[in-house]
């Protein structure tokens, strides 16, 4: 059974930094891609970054150049470095696996940009 457990979320203050942290239970060179959504208050889950098994990564447009996805295949981790944090940064962030026969979401950990 695939397990992702994100850590890592907090309280900052705008322009600050977090990294947020996903364990998988299993190897997660077995998934084709990896991302991070967020989820704001009231609002629908919004993809912020994916990462390929072949190494890929592309952001969306209001993350580009502050946020970094990126994987440990020998910890099974996946990561998020956030720089430059806005209060709009404000979320539930989730880590998402996708592979051929399914995809697995963990719980989400909370971040709180304050302005």
């Amino acid at each position: 059974q695939v397990q992702l457990v994100e850590s890592g979320g907090g309280l900052v203050q705008a322009g600050g930094s977090l990294r947020l942290s996903c364990a998988a239970s299993v190897s997660i060179s077995r998934f084709n891609r990896m991302d991070w959504y967020r989820q704001p208050p009231g609002k629908q889950r919004e993809l912020d970054a994916t990462t390929t098994s072949g190494d890929s990564t592309t952001y969306t447009d209001s993350v580009k150049d502050r946020f970094t996805i990126s994987r440990d295949n020998a910890k099974n981790m996946l990561y998020l470095q956030m720089n430059s944090l806005k209060p709009e940064d404000t979320a539930v962030y989730y880590c998402n696996a996708w592979e051929w026969v399914g995809t697995y979401w963990g719980q989400g950990t909370q971040v709180t940009v304050s302005s």
